[in-house]
């Protein structure tokens, strides 16, 4: 009933993490571009939000509703453009003219997925990225790797674009301004040095019921902190970040450490934000790694359960060996590390890795985008 209405040419839908992410991500900055450019002109765009969250950090330019069915129906039949960064839910039907751009949640990937994930690909998960990607006209793409893994990642073999990856703009741009933001929010001065800790979900890849859960392994923060400072010297503090899906569990682990060093910044919706105003990034699998290497930002890998992880999720994309942050397989093995670590050798594998990658995020991706649509409304 919704595709009897009226279309609004102009109207652009966003999420992330199938609405259950906040304003963040690439569509972020997509929004953030368009509003620029409203400011400006005499036609603007509408921009709508699906979100299950509460309404948080958005400009009040853009209109935020609920990611309920009936939300979705209206607003996705309507709109003229999506623009998204993960799949949409299966049935979802695209009404004729709208242009539905799909933004990814990574510049590359260390995990698998699709069928990059071979015989571990679930069956239903198969289904509905296959459902989705029909429905999908264009991919955006920040590397001649991504360009070239995106059909078997995403099951997907339509146009993609070289435009960069707009979540990548913050971090080339505005690395000052994001330092001083979140210090400023959290009391810490200038100077302060601040660890990224963000790993990814557990159990969310399982063949069976879908049960994530966060886990820090031997993760010690008393001994991380000691270790940076042994280092690098200064007062380092800790962001703890953990994956939207199971952000609702760093309450827990703050009410366990009772460490005044490590700080909650788990329900921030922006990732980016909080990796470009930190000064190193300690991760497993997630493809923040590569958004670090891209600053030439320290970091690590702390992977406990690699064996396991592999067994669940398929072979990794990368041997490990290979990446610039070094990997460690415990806490102790971190510490070493960390004593170890050569900010020299680091970089030159960091801008040889990225290179070999193809990379080309030059920080104006989100103009990109926001040229092509215009353009598709000419």
């Amino acid at each position: 009933m919704c595709q009897l209405l009226p279309m609004e040419p102009d109207k652009v839908v966003m999420w992330t993490l199938e609405g259950k992410g906040g304003y963040g991500d690439s569509p972020k900055y997509i929004a953030e571009e368009i509003l620029r450019r409203n400011q400006k002109r005499e036609r603007k765009y509408k921009v709508v939000w699906l979100t299950d969250l509460p309404v948080q950090e958005f400009p009040q330019e853009i209109k935020v509703v609920t990611n309920s069915i009936g939300s979705k129906a209206y607003h996705l039949s309507t709109a003229g453009f999506w623009v998204g960064n993960t799949r949409t839910g299966y049935g979802t039907r695209k009404r004729k003219g709208t242009i539905y751009i799909q933004t990814w949640h990574s510049i590359a990937g260390i995990k698998p997925i699709g069928e990059q994930r071979g015989n571990r690909l679930p069956a239903m998960a198969r289904i509905v990225s296959e459902a989705d990607s029909k429905l999908i006209d264009y991919v955006l793409a920040g590397n001649e790797w991504s360009y070239k893994m995106c059909p078997s990642g995403l099951i997907y073999n339509g146009p993609i674009l070289r435009t960069g990856t707009p979540r990548c703009d913050v971090l080339l741009n505005r690395k000052e301004e994001m330092r001083r933001k979140y210090r400023a929010q959290y009391g810490l001065p200038m100077n302060t040095s601040v660890v990224l800790y963000a790993p990814t979900f557990r159990g969310g890849s399982q063949k069976g019921r879908r049960n994530v859960s966060a886990e820090t392994g031997t993760m010690d923060f008393g001994r991380l902190v000691h270790a940076l400072e042994a280092k690098f010297g200064g007062t380092w503090y800790v962001f703890l970040r953990l994956h939207p899906q199971v952000a609702d569990q760093a309450e827990a682990i703050m009410h366990r450490e009772q460490n005044d060093r490590l700080i909650n910044a788990s329900m921030h919706p922006d990732m980016n934000e909080l990796l470009v105003a930190s000064d190193m990034l300690i991760t497993d699998y997630s493809s923040s790694a590569f958004e670090s290497m891209l600053m030439k930002q320290p970091g690590f890998l702390l992977v406990e359960d690699e064996q396991e992880y592999v067994e669940d999720r398929g072979e990794l994309m990368f041997q490990l060996e290979d990446l610039p942050f070094p990997a460690a397989y415990d806490m102790d093995g971190l510490e070493r590390q960390i004593a170890e670590f050569d900010q020299s050798r680091y970089e030159e594998r960091a801008e040889r890795f990225m290179s070999g990658l193809g990379v080309f995020e030059d920080g104006n991706a989100s103009g990109r985008v926001v040229d092509f649509m215009e353009e598709r409304l000419l």
